[in-house]
């Protein structure tokens, strides 16, 4: 069997389309503060950072202290928007994702990663939503890490699994995940259906669908399955 190759995913405009729940916890957060709401354009061009650093891009004239509280009243609208028994759906999966997942965790030399800019309860609870629980070995989450582009949930996901650098890819749609992979040594691939402008996000290899995904994935690593 060849070695073991890594596949490590962003979640939210790479796996799901969280654009709807994003706006809308947005929208409550900047209205706590009594601030305007921004563009659409602007919030999305921030997915993918770690909340805090996400809102010092979009707030640079807030101080830290306001910029806590702007954190903690988008987590809390975040979930009151998932509903009581925290299922609400307002991500769907995109087209063949779920697929894609299955299809490369049947392959025994195919391990799957997830590194996201979601806490680790949020990513629980997509995982548990969309009914993907097993099927990622490692798990990185911006509780225990720097933002993105720094590389740390790249590199953590090597070391969890063992795999080497030449043998892993990252998956995403924004620059901050080419940048995080590219700083991690691995290679990356960009999708089209995501928040940034694939054209200009710098990835390795750009997919206009999940079908694109295996063969993107042996060209980076080097082997066909």
């Amino acid at each position: 069997m060849p070695d073991l190759r890594l596949v490590i995913f962003d979640v939210d405009g790479t796996l799901v389309d969280s654009q709807a729940e994003i706006m809308a916890a947005m929208a409550c957060a900047f209205a706590s503060q009594g601030m305007p709401m921004l563009d659409r354009a602007t919030i999305l061009s921030i997915v993918g950072l770690s909340l805090s650093e996400a809102f010092a891009k979009l707030c640079p004239q807030v101080g830290e202290v306001q910029r806590a509280v702007l954190v903690q009243a988008y987590k809390d609208a975040f979930n009151d928007l998932r509903g009581p028994d925290g299922n609400a759906e307002l991500s769907p999966m995109f087209a063949g994702a779920r697929e894609a997942l299955l299809n490369l965790h049947a392959q025994p030399e195919t391990l799957l990663a997830v590194a996201t800019g979601k806490s680790k309860r949020g990513l629980d609870k997509m995982i548990e939503r969309h009914g993907l629980e097993g099927l990622f070995v490692s798990q990185q989450v911006a509780d225990f890490h720097p933002s993105k582009p720094h590389p740390a949930m790249v590199l953590a996901a090597l070391s969890e699994t063992g795999v080497t650098p030449n043998r892993a890819v990252m998956l995403g749609d924004t620059s901050y995940d080419m940048d995080m992979g590219r700083a991690g040594g691995v290679g990356t691939i960009g999708v089209t259906w995501g928040y940034h402008d694939a054209a200009t996000i710098g990835a390795d290899i750009v997919i206009d669908s999940f079908d694109a995904l295996p063969n993107a994935i042996d060209q980076l690593t080097g082997t066909t399955t």
